[in-house]
């Protein structure tokens, strides 16, 4: 199981790290989910533009660089929605709605994938 860490403030932004790296289980992400639970997130790779199509709730976001640095933040990106474009990213971090506010990340500082 992976967790992901925010090196700045050494703080868990999530318990529990999905990770869509196929094409079937990029295509899918959240789509047709009820929730994201509080602790948990969708790492998507590769990738550097999500939608909110066909989900029921709202996410934050945080577009990565091959170096896990964030590049941008979206914050409670409602349904039916087409988040930003980030040219340099590679990866994005699905994460429930408030989350990214609640852990403190900020655009410029490290995260950390840690296998558990």
């Amino acid at each position: 199981m992976l967790k992901l860490i925010n090196n700045a403030n050494n703080t868990m932004i999530s318990e529990t790290v999905i990770t869509a790296n196929t094409f079937f289980k990029r295509l899918k992400g959240l789509m047709f989910t009820k929730e994201l639970p509080d602790e948990n997130a969708l790492h998507i790779m590769p990738c550097n533009e999500i939608h909110t199509f066909h989900m029921k709730y709202s996410i934050d976001v945080l577009y990565l660089d091959r170096n896990n640095v964030i590049l941008a933040i979206d914050e409670d990106i409602k349904p039916w929605k087409i988040g930003k474009r980030v040219k340099k990213a590679v990866s994005v971090v699905e994460l429930p709605s408030g989350r990214a506010k609640k852990t403190g990340v900020e655009v410029g500082q490290t995260v950390e994938f840690i296998q558990d």
